[in-house]
């Protein structure tokens, strides 16, 4: 038999992981940011760039209502949140297909990493500026014709990997 939600036996727990969006804005992305973040225990969402994104009912019917949940925050500028979130102590782990990206299934993370997951906008990725501040640039292996993902899906399988690794 199926389980509702209230009838499931998950054991709630927040990772040190916080999502650092750069420039996203569809209603649709956003929500499912939210909706990944809330599902794998993430402890906060930073939205950066000069437009917030779009949270009318576009993006509450993606999330699921998961934005009441999960602290998010918002910067004008995404180097100054990394610079930051370095200082204190955060790992930056860029999710970008590069010529040195290495595979998510490869990541090598301690169980006392903070991490700090970067995702880039939904049509330019994650920007050289930002890349040369990542600590670890990785990739989701794909096997099809196409090279990328949404990027709220991308998140998802990044954030399973990473609470593998740490928890």
């Amino acid at each position: 038999m199926q389980l509702t939600h209230d009838q499931n036996k998950f054991q709630q727990k927040t990772f040190p992981i916080t999502i650092v969006c750069d420039a996203i804005t569809s209603p649709a992305n956003v929500g499912g940011i939210f909706r990944a973040a809330d599902a794998f225990g993430a402890e906060k969402v930073i939205f950066c760039g000069s437009l917030l994104p779009d949270f009318g009912k576009r993006m509450q019917k993606t999330s699921r209502s998961t934005e009441k949940y999960v602290p998010f925050e918002f910067s004008e500028t995404i180097l100054t949140t990394l610079e930051s979130l370095k200082e204190d102590g955060y790992k930056l782990l860029a999710l970008e297909i590069t010529e040195n990206s290495t595979p998510l299934q490869q990541l090598q993370l301690s169980k006392t990493d903070k991490i700090a997951i970067i995702i880039g906008a939904e049509r330019l990725g994650v920007s050289e500026e930002v890349l040369n501040l990542a600590d670890v640039i990785s990739h989701i292996e794909m096997f099809g014709n196409n090279s990328s993902m949404n990027v709220a899906q991308a998140l998802t399988v990044a954030l399973y990997q990473v609470t593998k690794c740490i928890s």
